[in-house]
């Protein structure tokens, strides 16, 4: 995407999760090293809060629904839609939300270097 989307751009601000593979090593698995380091100059990087990011809230959602309605073998595809479609239902009319404690206040001090004048 940096060669093709952002040429020009000198740099490029990257907002990625914590998981254990997204660091600049990963590019060096992916490219040849001369590549992969002209890359790694062109990003910067700011990781999200642990345990606060939609990823994290994406994990928990696929994990209730391993549990809630995919802990048992489905043969059929019809069945599974239709058991699927029911948990959504079930899911999303209870509107459950995130309870979210990092607030913008605890961001400008745990990230004051991204707040200049805060």
């Amino acid at each position: 995407m940096l060669t093709v989307d952002y040429p020009e751009a000198e740099k490029v601000a990257l907002v990625m999760d914590n998981l254990n593979t997204h660091t600049i090593g990963s590019l060096y698995e992916a490219f040849d090293p001369a590549e992969a380091l002209a890359l790694a100059q062109r990003l910067k990087i700011h990781h999200t809060p642990k345990h606060g990011s939609w990823l994290n809230i994406a994990e928990i959602e696929l994990s209730a629904l391993t549990r809630q309605c995919l802990d048992r073998r489905i043969s059929d595809l019809d069945v599974l839609n239709t058991e699927l479609a029911a948990w959504q239902a079930a899911t999303n009319a209870d509107q459950r939300q995130v309870d979210w404690q990092f607030t913008t206040d605890d961001a400008r001090i745990k990230l004051r270097h991204l707040y200049p004048g805060y």
